[in-house]
């Protein structure tokens, strides 16, 4: 499978979000992850769609946002119209979860679905035909900058074997270039990079030190 860099933009600098955004890109990037926090599932507060919608125009990459939200579903068709390429929310705030990735997809979105470090990935086992993509928290979301949780490249290859070639598997937090391999290795094709990408000075030779 194709391995997909996407910087995340919590890790930008907050004042020149397009600018850094298009370095980025021109650097290499394959996607963008876009953190949303509403100050409830998690303490920040962070993004909105009028954001989505000011870097839809200024990249054509797929822009991945993650809805770290309560009642994501009533933010799915605002973060689609903005420009969201894929949809992510978390099982542990969605009672109802295959009816939120039913409509992610109806918006025309790819559905992916998050899960916290101590959520297991078996609690999505009955829904692997309605996901699209699967993140792997490997920190506790909230915060950029956190450690990786080693037992995360166990969930990994769990997700894979469950999963397997057809679904985008996720990691999210910590990632580096000396974690780069395990986590490829364990079966995941998506890296999130915050500090990763944004805290180097030179955004390609940091993109390419992921991909090696």
């Amino acid at each position: 499978m194709k391995i997909n860099i996407a910087p995340s933009i919590l890790a930008a600098d907050w004042g020149k979000f397009r600018e850094e955004v298009e370095q980025v890109v021109d650097a290499g990037a394959d996607w963008i992850h876009i953190d949303v926090m509403d100050g409830q599932f998690v303490p920040p507060i962070t993004f909105g769609p009028d954001l989505v919608k000011a870097l839809r125009k200024s990249v054509s990459v797929p822009l991945d946002v993650h809805l770290m939200i309560e009642n994501p579903e009533n933010q799915v068709a605002a973060f689609r119209d903005a420009g969201a390429d894929v949809i992510t929310v978390h099982q542990e705030v969605c009672p109802h979860l295959h009816r939120v990735l039913q409509s992610i997809r109806d918006s025309g979105a790819k559905a992916g679905v998050a899960i916290n470090p101590s959520t297991p990935v078996s609690s999505i086992a009955d829904l692997t035909e309605s996901i699209d993509l699967l993140c792997i928290m490997s920190v506790n979301p909230g915060w950029g900058g956190q450690s990786f949780i080693n037992k995360s490249l166990g969930k990994i290859k769990e997700a894979r074997e469950l999963l397997g070639e057809s679904t985008d598997i996720e990691v999210d937090g910590g990632v580096n270039a000396d974690l780069a391999s395990k986590i490829i290795s364990a079966g995941a094709n998506v890296l999130v990079a915050g500090t990763a990408v944004f805290g180097k000075e030179n955004y390609q030779e940091a993109m390419l030190s992921l991909r090696k």
